[in-house]
């Protein structure tokens, strides 16, 4: 059964960058251009190796554009003890007029950890310090003096003099692909974002992943959405779902991009078809199939790389909001 507030959610699209230019002029440009295409969101990953720092790029782009939220996608949780994360998030909030959106994770990528000397925690273990970081981060930006004495972080007595805008803190989005961390995303976020297994592979000097293809496929994201709805129980119907898109291409030969695909792939047209992580055709085509997963998975909120915002456009420009 197909709950009603789910599928009525408004469409909404964002934007990915790498982050690994090193011209900061040329990443405001990208951003202004996103508003200007009426994305909704302009986003930045969080690693190491990376170009600027995520929190001081995403005031600046904030400062630069007027209607553009700005958001991490995502901040790792260990890089950042949770008082002080929270601090950052509340600046942002309001240095950006209440449009920021907070991205966090688990942390994943083994080889940053190693650089930086951090201990690579198990799943386990980086889940629980994650949901132990939920806590803190919630219970200050809302106003509360915290005391906290969890197995990760202890808390005595603080409170947080600036308040976000965004009230009682902003949209948190949570993403993943294992049951865990969604289920924790349907617990305790504002957005649960779904993305495949992958491994890491640095290319061209940033980092890329390489894809569990068996992941990306259509039963595996409709497991996925179960074990959300399972986890989050009445609150699912206010939950926003959303993806990232592994490629966009606009073409009025649907059906030989889509045999393309399947070649590269190794997989079966029908498969690249029907997952939602590709989105093949005319900009009618992609609006179509868009309607119809929101409909099957209740996703509403898409997020697409850089490299494919100008592709997305059209789509973008049909149905924002609708």
């Amino acid at each position: 059964m197909i709950e009603q507030h789910n599928v009525h959610r408004p469409l909404r699209f964002g934007v990915l960058s790498h982050n690994t230019t090193p011209d900061f002029a040329a990443l405001l440009a990208q951003a202004q251009r996103a508003e200007q295409l009426g994305y909704s969101t302009f986003l930045l990953p969080d690693h190491i190796g990376d170009q600027f720092a995520t929190t001081l790029a995403l005031a600046s782009i904030a400062a630069a554009t007027t209607r553009l939220r700005v958001g991490s996608y995502v901040f790792a949780n260990d890089f950042r003890h949770p008082v002080m994360l929270a601090r950052e998030v509340a600046t942002l909030d309001v240095l950006s007029g209440g449009r920021f959106e907070l991205g966090l994770g688990a942390g994943w990528m083994a080889s940053e950890y190693q650089q930086c000397g951090i201990p690579f925690a198990s799943p386990a273990v980086r889940i629980e310090r994650l949901s132990e970081s939920l806590q803190i981060i919630k219970a200050l930006l809302a106003g509360e003096r915290l005391s906290f004495s969890g197995q990760h972080y202890r808390i005595e007595g603080l409170a947080l003099a600036l308040p976000p805008q965004q009230r009682p803190y902003p949209p948190i989005l949570i993403g993943g692909s294992g049951k865990r961390l969604l289920s924790l995303a349907a617990r305790e976020a504002s957005i649960v974002g779904f993305s495949p297994r992958t491994q890491t592979i640095s290319v061209a000097g940033h980092m890329n992943q390489s894809l569990d293809l068996e992941d990306a496929l259509a039963p595996a994201l409709a497991e996925k959405v179960l074990w959300v709805r399972q986890a989050a129980g009445p609150r699912f119907a206010s939950l926003e779902l959303n993806l990232i898109v592994l490629e966009v291409i606009l073409t009025s030969e649907r059906q030989q991009a889509l045999a393309e695909v399947a070649s590269r792939y190794h997989l079966a047209q029908e498969q690249v078809a029907n997952t939602p992580y590709f989105l093949i055709g005319s900009p009618e085509e992609i609006c179509t199939q868009l309607q119809h997963y929101r409909q099957q998975y209740h996703i509403s909120y898409w997020v697409v790389w850089e490299e494919y915002m100008e592709a997305l456009a059209p789509v973008v420009a049909m149905l924002s909001g609708q």
